[in-house]
């Protein structure tokens, strides 16, 4: 019987190995396909820009140039430049800003990817980019992922040019508002010391009054608005007791509350409450919300304050009988602008920036305000919560009062103005208080008339025709005689900046027209 056998080269293991060679190089090739496939799929479907490019240098190694290797179908999109593969970017931008080419060279160079910002002045356009080297480093090759976010930073300038403007407009209103409103109170002051005492002279001069504080008070509060949206409002916290705050708030209020026969009546706790807060803004809160009450309230109605405290902090609670506020007005009464009960006919109205203000500098003050009204015709509270101080138990150091000139002293006064109504109604209520008053309209005479005169102070507005108020003050500061003259800024411009402008040039003093009369002659008498 013959014994049958296989084929050696059958059981030979050469054979098996290429077919598990053959099999492996199949796997590895239908992989490298599918990854391609899918490296492909995602090259082409995203929406970003995305490009591969080799650097080019110069004989000295200084990256001058790059060739675009790949590019997906969104880089025309992003970049506006077609059939890019192959070129470099200076053949289709020449006037390509350098400073790519080094961004891009030092990614190449170090392998450090980038994220960043940065307009493409050739391309017109605003790009951010993601870049990373792909590949060995002596290919030199770097990948960018990119968008362009023209439109994004062209919306982002518009904005905060409008900010600007709008900033500057708000400084010029004050400005053109002030400058009127500052010949207005000094002749109101002139009135109030002549001889004239007649029942129609002291009307006149009630309304004026009236009507010019409501002014001033409008101008503040939209510069303190616009403060607060800009975070430039800074509190100047100190140990302060409430009652007396809330008393000169009250003060504040007592001509509207007398005009309109209504009653304030005020209860506050029978132990000092103390607060850490900013004096003149907790005023403000206080006199705003007690206006609000009295303007919205008929004549002859009730308007409270009361004042209690809850562990460690302190309430106080506005009320009065007034019209109230609709439930559906209520979620918005501090928003900007805001104005209950439009249809109403109401003389007493104002621009609704109020309120806004009261719950900014309350929550400035780490505090809160809620508003509260059973709807139209019922009233209105607003509750006002403020932290305590932990020692509130411990009595604060009396303050001590400015040092005063002695009563009746003479001074040599130099009024410069280039509002020749401002000028001269200042200078008529100087000469009243009995001191030596000289006045000119513009830098240079001012100048002239501060070597001339050498008056004890200068009252300096700032802008003024052929010298500004700040360039006279620096060439007065570098004279001799000017070293130790006391200046002082009496303008329209208001804003911390210029405050800080006017002590550099060299001034003692900031007043903001219209100064209040008591308020000028507490600093005459200081200096």
């Amino acid at each position: 019987m013959t014994e049958s056998r296989m084929p050696e080269d059958a059981l030979s293991p050469v054979g098996d190995g290429r077919e598990v060679e053959t099999a492996a190089r199949v796997r590895a090739e239908d992989q490298f396909r599918r990854s391609e496939e899918r490296y492909r799929m995602l090259f082409n479907s995203i929406d970003e820009g995305f490009c591969v490019f080799e650097m080019i240098y110069d004989a000295e190694g200084a990256p001058v140039d790059y060739r675009f290797l790949e590019v997906n179908p969104a880089f025309e999109q992003h970049t506006g430049l077609a059939d890019a593969a192959g070129k470099t970017i200076l053949e289709l931008v020449p006037n390509h800003e350098k400073h790519w080419h080094e961004i891009y060279g030092k990614v190449a160079a170090t392998g450090e990817s980038v994220r960043f910002e940065e307009r493409g002045e050739g391309l017109a356009r605003w790009f951010s980019v993601y870049a990373f080297r792909v590949g060995a480093p002596e290919e030199r090759r770097v990948a960018a992922l990119f968008t362009d976010i023209t439109e994004r930073r062209r919306a982002e300038e518009e904005l905060a040019e409008a900010h600007r403007r709008k900033d500057e407009f708000l400084a010029m209103l004050a400005h053109e508002l002030r400058s009127p409103l500052a010949p207005l109170v000094n002749m109101l002051h002139v009135l109030q010391h002549s001889e004239a005492d007649g029942d129609l002279v002291h009307q006149a001069t009630e309304t004026m009054e009236r009507q010019l504080g409501q002014m001033v008070r409008l101008v503040d509060d939209l510069l303190d608005v616009n403060r607060v949206a800009r975070d430039k409002l800074v509190l100047r916290k100190e140990r302060v007791e409430l009652a007396p705050i809330i008393e000169q708030a009250r003060e504040v209020c007592c001509p509207l509350a007398e005009r309109l026969s209504h009653e304030i009546v005020v209860q506050m706790p029978t132990e000092p409450v103390y607060l850490l807060a900013d004096r003149a803004r907790l005023t403000q809160v206080f006199s705003n919300l007690l206006n609000n009450a009295c303007k919205y309230t008929d004549a002859s109605g009730q308007v409270s304050l009361k004042a209690w405290t809850e562990r460690d902090e302190v309430v106080v609670k506005v009320a009065d009988t007034g019209v109230g506020i609709q439930p559906d007005q209520l979620p918005h009464i501090f928003d900007m602008f805001a104005q209950v009960n439009k249809s109403l006919e109401r003389t007493e109205g104002g621009l609704g920036i109020g309120l806004t203000l009261v719950q900014s500098l309350v929550e400035m003050h780490g505090g809160s305000v809620e508003a509260f009204s059973e709807g139209l015709g019922k009233g209105s509270e607003f509750v006002v919560r403020l932290p305590m101080l932990a020692d509130a138990a411990e009595t604060p150091a009396e303050e001590t009062p400015a040092p005063r000139s002695p009563e009746g002293r003479r001074q040599r006064i130099l009024v410069v103005d280039d509002n020749l109504d401002a000028a001269m109604s200042l200078a008529i209520l100087l000469e009243i208080e009995g001191h030596e008053v000289h006045t000119v309209h513009d830098g240079l005479d001012a100048l002239n008339a501060a070597g001339t005169h050498r008056p004890d102070v200068v009252l300096l507005d700032i802008g003024l025709p052929g010298l500004s108020g700040l360039d006279v003050a620096r060439r007065i500061r570098r004279e001799p005689w000017g070293a130790d003259m006391a200046l002082v800024a009496l303008t329209g411009w208001g804003q911390e900046e210029d405050r800080q402008s006017t002590q550099e040039a060299g001034f003692d003093a900031h007043l903001v027209k219209p100064v209040e009369h008591a308020d000028l002659m507490a600093l005459l008498g200081r200096m």
